[in-house]
């Protein structure tokens, strides 16, 4: 039986000994694995908290579990509140517009409340279950290597303190804190892939492929995923530049790369340049190495590919930012950082067509196709400043939303 020690333990080594958060975000479904994180952390006593339960409103039942979890916070003297999604049109795969959706309302929900980071109370169990997910999707190298310790999603930070944590585990710990916790039917509906993963396992286990092993691999796979990682970053510090938002790439350089290494650095250009947080389809990266390959422009993940003899530059197209407003003072397409004389009458949207009232637009070396999709600052239909085309009228504009390309190469 794992004891309480060592679970705070864990919760102690996931976030290190340097930098650490000062307050923390736990999203809490009412779940034992979720509950079990927010009573480890609470016990813990490392950092303030503050806690959130995204409901769907796809289940009648999730308004109770989320007061349930709005008793257990008020009896720990913890911040609390329900984020509730209203998104789900009955189209295309639900569990994965849930779980899109439940990591932009928490990311929103941290940004709001001054997180530094998210907990997630993801477990061995589940890591197991996605190993045998994603060999069924045929996954590569950094799709096997499971779901890593901690991610960003919409800029925020989401931490995985209980990866390495069995679930019965974390029940029993609840248990001995006479916890009750609530068990979610959908995780007994063989609807679901992940479901019938964790019903493969118990089979599995009988031949040895025990969760412990299947960890155990996924660890030695991490290993080689990092250093092909590290090894991009190194590439793409010499074939790649950061141009006003762009990612401008040697053409000839990446054609002499291998195919995994012109995918990895690829996809993670057009991730990096859109803001997604997942890569394009494999077929759709296919056809973009081709054209790549041929010289052929290419749009693709809200991104356009532009091609020349020596070079080819990846930046948004002006299509895929259709209604995207923030105020100045905020981060816009998650990516640009505006200064300047800020006012609540000014908004930030693409310069679009407008660049043709910037006069020294020629000048700043930007191809005209990525100045379009380039941030101005608007007073309804009046365009006040465009600083990347060169009308800055006080306005500076920086794409470091996402920090640097290079850096982008390690995440997950």
């Amino acid at each position: 039986m794992t004891s309480d020690a060592v679970l705070i333990d864990a919760i102690d080594r996931a976030f290190g000994h340097d930098d650490r958060p000062k307050h923390i975000g736990v999203a809490v479904s009412g779940g034992s694995d979720s509950l079990a994180l927010l009573h480890l952390l609470n016990d813990w006593g490392g950092a303030d908290l503050a806690a959130a339960t995204v409901d769907h409103g796809l289940r009648s039942e999730a308004a109770k579990e989320a007061d349930h979890v709005a008793r257990v916070c008020n009896d720990l003297g913890i911040p609390h509140q329900v984020l509730k999604w209203e998104g789900w049109d009955g189209k295309g795969n639900l569990q994965d517009h849930a779980r899109r959706s439940r990591y932009s309302l928490l990311a929103d929900w941290a940004k709001d409340t001054k997180r530094d980071v998210v907990c997630l109370g993801h477990t061995l169990d589940d890591q197991a279950e996605t190993f045998l997910m994603r060999l069924a999707r045929s996954s590569g190298l950094d799709g096997l290597a499971g779901m890593s310790d901690h991610i960003f999603r919409h800029d925020v930070k989401f931490a995985r303190p209980l990866l390495s944590q069995r679930r019965v585990c974390l029940q029993n710990y609840l248990e001995r804190r006479k916890q009750a916790w609530i068990d979610d039917p959908s995780n007994d509906d063989a609807a679901f892939d992940r479901v019938k993963a964790r019903k493969a396992l118990a089979v599995l286990e009988g031949i040895g492929l025990t969760s412990e092993n299947i960890e155990a691999s996924m660890t030695n796979l991490g290993v080689a995923s990092w250093e092909l990682k590290d090894r991009a970053r190194e590439i793409s510090e010499q074939i790649c530049k950061e141009h006003s938002g762009d990612l401008v790439f040697d053409r000839t350089a990446f054609q002499r790369l291998s195919p995994d290494m012109k995918y990895r650095l690829l996809s993670k250009a057009l991730m990096f340049v859109s803001s997604e947080d997942y890569p394009p389809r494999r077929t759709s990266m296919f056809q973009a190495e081709e054209a790549v390959q041929k010289g052929d422009n290419f749009s693709l993940h809200g991104c356009l590919i532009f091609i020349s003899n020596i070079t080819f530059r990846i930046t948004r197209e002006l299509k895929a930012l259709c209604g995207t407003r923030a105020q100045t003072k905020t981060l816009w397409d998650a990516r640009w950082y505006l200064d300047g004389p800020h006012d609540d009458a000014l908004e930030i949207r693409a310069l679009g067509d407008a660049v043709k009232d910037c006069p020294d637009w020629r000048e700043t070396g930007i191809p005209r196709q990525s100045l379009l999709a380039s941030p101005a600052v608007w007073q309804g239909e009046t365009l006040i400043a465009a600083p990347v085309a060169g009308l800055s009228n006080g306005w500076t504009a920086e794409a470091t939303g996402r920090g640097k390309f290079t850096d982008f190469l390690l995440r997950r």
